[in-house]
């Protein structure tokens, strides 16, 4: 069993031809929102769930290069020098 669960909630936007999708994660005491956009090409069938598939991916990314930025935050103050970590 797991010793930490974290959930990720995913809400959708849709103006248009434009998908919004934003990406939260709550924890104890910090707050993340990442964010993405996908947008429908003219010539391309209407289907949502691609739209929503891009948009959140991209939002997804965008929260995780926020935990790596944090953890790379964390390790440099412990650590007292500069450090890079890779996603």
């Amino acid at each position: 069993m797991a010793d930490h669960i974290w959930t990720v909630n995913v809400a959708f936007t849709e103006e248009g031809d434009r998908t919004r999708a934003d990406a939260m994660l709550e924890l104890a005491d910090e707050r993340y929102h990442g964010y993405g956009r996908a947008k429908k090409a003219p010539e391309d069938p209407k289907v949502p769930l691609i739209g929503h598939d891009l948009a959140a991916a991209r939002a997804l990314s965008d929260l995780s290069h926020q935990l790596l930025d944090a953890a790379a935050a964390r390790i440099e103050e412990r650590e007292g020098h500069s450090v890079r970590v890779h996603g």
